[in-house]
């Protein structure tokens, strides 16, 4: 079908006649004198190759060929209207979708306070959540297929990305409520040189395995790996059956489990880091409003919230 081609100040004063009726009254509300209406009206009737208006003295009416036309001019304009104002919108940031990546712990801790305050705050942006793991979510960021990255422990090495810091936390102990160490308030790292271990795996998150498997290094000993998990909620269960130890955020003690114990441990100065990310030439507007969001509110607010 054929495109037309109909100027829309055109199709505007074709409108406003066919509700003034009156040439003279449609030429105040356009803001235009009486003759470049009639001008731009009769453009329009030889696009169109109908008389749209019958014009007696002292009379102004739609022809049949004008009240076929109104209802689609009317509903033209609106259209144009209404995606100017959405796109407005979303080019201000006011709505739109943001796809966002984060690590399953972080759901214990940093997640809900910062959602529910992206949310008070643009309430007309639909937020697409994805469950991932850190690398996966590096992958993601690079793919495109998420906008923001909630991750631990982000890599060093990136150069088209970039990283905030949420929060830092401690590491702690998990043992099994049975395991000798449970008894003691806190726990030196080389008493767990004899324990095996339950870990995530390194391709999950690399960052954090170096970072744990670094601290038992600092501390005489190389963790003996029993088992493999991809969640944390996972890794505290096998603790629970007695499969071995583990070393995690202390975020993970929210993860009520009667078999198992969470204790600090000694030295306690290591601390895991919670960072968002995102490409630094992104030009989304909602990434810099979660961002924004980041930096206004304290991680220690979002977290208690």
């Amino acid at each position: 079908m054929e495109r037309p081609e109909l100027p829309l100040r055109q199709l505007h004063a074709f409108v406003v006649l066919a509700e003034e009726l009156h040439f003279g009254h449609a030429a105040v509300r356009l803001g235009i004198a009486q003759p470049p209406l009639s001008q731009q009206i009769r453009r329009l009737e030889d696009k169109v190759g109908h008389a749209l208006f019958g014009r007696e003295p002292g009379r102004v009416t739609l022809t049949p060929a004008g009240r076929e036309l109104l209802p689609a001019a009317r509903r033209a304009l609106t259209d144009l209207a209404d995606g100017l104002a959405a796109a407005r919108a979303v080019g201000s940031g006011r709505t739109g979708r943001l796809r966002i990546g984060f690590a399953a712990s972080l759901a214990l801790t940093v997640l809900p306070g910062l959602l529910r305050t992206f949310r008070q705050r643009f309430p007309g942006v639909h937020l697409d959540i994805h469950e991932m793991t850190s690398a996966p979510q590096i992958a993601a960021l690079h793919d495109k297929t998420i906008d923001i990255g909630l991750l631990r422990e982000p890599p060093t090495d990136e150069t088209e990305l970039g990283f905030r810091t949420v929060l830092d936390e401690p590491f702690v102990a998990v043992l099994p409520a049975t395991h000798p160490l449970a008894a003691q308030r806190a726990v030196e790292l080389g008493q767990l040189a004899d324990s095996p271990f339950v870990l995530l795996p390194r391709a999950v998150g690399p960052q954090l395995y170096d970072q744990i498997t670094g601290l038992c290094t600092a501390a005489g000993f190389t963790p003996r790996i029993a088992q493999h998990a991809v969640e944390w909620q996972t890794v505290c269960a096998l603790v629970e059956t007695d499969l071995g130890v583990s070393l995690a955020p202390a975020s993970i003690r929210r993860i009520r489990l009667k078999g198992v114990a969470f204790r600090g441990i000694k030295p306690g100065t290591a601390r895991t880091r919670v960072a968002v990310a995102w490409r630094k030439n992104d030009q989304n507007p909602l990434v810099g409003h979660l961002l924004a969001t980041v930096s206004h509110d304290r991680p220690d607010r979002l977290q208690a919230r």
